[in-house]
């Protein structure tokens, strides 16, 4: 693990949730690595898989329903999923943190943001009270917040969207933690906020030399942020590539569904925006063969009877597809035509 620098490896991580409609498989054999100081995107549509996957490294999976029930989690050579709860807890918030999607849900609104913030220091870094309070005003103007020192007394409910998102940031980065998830950061901040939001992150990334896990359904998001992406659907990994291969040459159709639905300046004005047709499969009850298959439009009879398998492109692209290698050239003839424009 050491000395290729590696400092996350998920190996056949699969989260299965018991209901009364069956079983669901939420997460269904996920695969990766991530090494030190880089950025992996994880993308997908709702219901992917997406965070469930992330919040399983995390050992944040309520039990019942939901039950990690097979696959390797090793953090820096230990095996989170070997360890008891009070081993976990000391990792977590302190060398693995979060940034959960919705600041207004995930913040106390009874509690001060200052009790909010210096709880984890004094937990995990043995801070003193006045300690903890020093660095948590130090962390709220590290993320951008200004009056810190007023403003850190005052409630999740006086701050704005943006404003609780930068405090979550700052909660997360308090105790300098090797791994950072940051699921789905942006959501329901306005465009310029999104921004300002992203940028913090790979500036902070940039600073502390922090691995960065980043979840989201926008691929547009993740364009200048990430080393690598990964693209999630039905609980599986469909594609997983070097950030730049998999948007000039993507290898799987889903993956170029979600290209395709990313708005671009040059749109033919009057024109609808393309869209993915259908709708996400039920994992509780997923149709035979790939689960892509019946919003597919190049599916074959066998897409609709076999699970396809994980092709290599090459050394780092891989593609859950039948026709992969074939996707994958028409990706790259597509590339030549608009070079050549």
């Amino acid at each position: 693990m050491q000395n290729n620098g590696t400092i996350l490896l998920v190996k056949g991580l699969k989260t299965y949730f018991h209901t009364e409609d069956g079983v669901v498989k939420a997460v269904d054999g996920v695969t990766f690595d991530l090494k030190k100081g880089e950025t992996l995107g994880i993308v997908g549509e709702s219901g992917s898989g997406k965070s469930v996957a992330n919040l399983s490294i995390m050992r944040l999976i309520q039990e019942p329903p939901g039950k990690i029930v097979d696959g390797e989690i090793i953090f820096d050579g230990i095996d989170v999923r070997k360890l008891g709860i009070d081993e976990v807890r000391k990792i977590r918030g302190r060398r693995i943190a979060m940034i959960f999607q919705d600041p207004m849900t995930s913040l106390n609104p009874f509690l001060s943001i200052s009790t909010q913030l210096t709880e984890v220091t004094r937990l995990h870094l043995g801070h003193s009270k006045q300690q903890a309070r020093e660095h948590a005003i130090k962390m709220l103007k590290l993320v951008g917040i200004s009056d810190a020192e007023q403003r850190i007394d005052g409630y999740p409910h006086e701050f704005s969207g943006g404003m609780r998102q930068r405090v979550m940031i700052a909660m997360a980065l308090s105790c300098d933690p090797e791994l950072l998830i940051a699921d789905e950061p942006t959501t329901a901040l306005d465009v310029t906020i999104q921004a300002q939001i992203l940028e913090l992150i790979k500036d902070l990334k940039a600073r502390m030399g922090t691995s960065v896990i980043l979840i989201t359904h926008d691929l547009g998001v993740v364009a200048g942020m990430t080393d690598n992406i990964i693209v999630m659907y039905a609980g599986k990994v469909f594609e997983q590539a070097p950030t730049r291969e998999l948007f000039a040459t993507p290898a799987n159709p889903y993956t170029k569904g979600l290209l395709k639905s990313v708005p671009d300046p040059a749109h033919e004005q009057g024109k609808d925006l393309y869209q993915i047709p259908g709708l996400p499969p039920d994992v509780a009850h997923l149709p035979p063969g790939c689960p892509f298959a019946p919003r597919c439009d190049r599916a074959q009879d066998i897409c609709r009877s076999a699970m396809p398998p994980f092709v290599e492109i090459n050394e780092n692209h891989h593609s859950l597809c039948h026709f992969a290698k074939e996707v994958y050239q028409e990706s790259k003839m597509e590339a030549a035509t608009r070079a050549a424009r």
